[in-house]
């Protein structure tokens, strides 16, 4: 299958591509690369530099003629999403617009979209949070994400566009920046690799349900081909601590010095996990990286990037 992956040159994206690469599919990625790298893009595929806001992208839809479009280019970073609302709603609603558009236009079969769990549902009722909790989002980056799914649903029902909406929680692994405000595991791994001690906002009893990236990018694969027109969890049940994730990296780095707190952030879900029963029950996906593994991988590679 022809497939095309937005946000393909970013730590999801270029994952994901390799996951289709490996099935033997046709790839080609479109990035603007302001947050991924061309180091990145894989070798089997094609890449177009390109927003997906911009008119141009209608030219890689023209050339390409994908059958298949794995959405994963957005912004998403909660904190940015506060000083920045409309931009947020710019990048990922309007630009999901405009592929879609070009989705129906060009006869698309599937698309499968990146969404978010972790900041779609607000702070949860219950956990583990199914499909059928409310969606009450607590800062313009989950607001614009899941905005996205009633134009799914628009797009499948009026003109046959079949999508499967993933909702992620909180993505670490191979390739995630250490840099900036986003990727928990990713900042703190490179910090203790540096002997910095990370700073944990709040009293680190946050939890997350943390899903290594090669679970996501499977779960881009099934969704190929079942899951039509369906919204699906992509988690473990599970909630950890951020306190769990510091000591988990310091079995992993051999880092010992104390670990600071700082205030809480604006927009923070306090705790979260993500039941994935129906998309083992549509997709058959269950996450196969343990946390501990998947920690290990993630510092291996810092190490790695770090000697190079």
């Amino acid at each position: 299958m022809k497939i095309l992956v937005t946000g393909g040159a970013g730590f999801i994206g270029s994952h994901v591509a390799d996951a289709f690469l490996a099935e033997g599919h046709d790839v080609c990625i479109a990035d603007d690369l302001s947050s991924g790298t061309r180091d990145n893009v894989p070798a089997g595929a094609r890449f177009y530099e390109v927003d997906v806001r911009s008119p141009e992208l209608e030219e890689v839809f023209r050339r390409e003629q994908p059958e298949a479009v794995s959405h994963q280019a957005a912004l998403a970073n909660v904190r940015e999403s506060f000083d920045d609302p409309l931009r947020y709603a710019e990048v990922n609603v309007l630009g999901s617009l405009r592929l879609l558009e070009y989705c129906r236009a060009y006869e698309v079969g599937k698309v499968i979209y990146a969404c978010t769990g972790g900041a779609s549902y607000g702070e949860p009722d219950s956990l583990p949070v199914t499909e059928e909790h409310p969606v009450n989002p607590l800062d313009p980056y989950g607001a614009s994400k899941h905005h996205v799914e009633h134009y799914l649903f628009l797009y499948s029902r009026s003109f046959g566009v079949r999508y499967t909406s993933l909702r992620y929680p909180n993505v670490y692994g191979e390739r995630q920046s250490p840099h900036g405000e986003a990727g928990v595991v990713a900042i703190f791994a490179r910090k203790m690799l540096d002997g910095e001690a990370p700073l944990v906002n709040g009293n680190g009893q946050q939890e997350r349900d943390f899903v290594h990236v090669s679970d996501v990018a499977r779960a881009n694969v099934l969704a190929l081909r079942k899951g039509d027109d369906q919204i699906l969890n992509i988690g473990t049940g599970v909630g950890t601590s951020v306190n769990d994730i510091v000591q988990e990296l310091r079995h992993a780095t051999g880092f010992s010095a104390a670990i600071h707190n700082g205030p809480s952030k604006q927009g923070e879900v306090y705790k979260i996990s993500l039941d994935g029963t129906r998309a083992g029950e549509v997709l058959g996906w269950t996450p196969q990286v343990s946390l501990r593994d998947g920690i290990a991988a993630t510092v291996e590679h810092l190490r790695d990037r770090q000697a190079a």
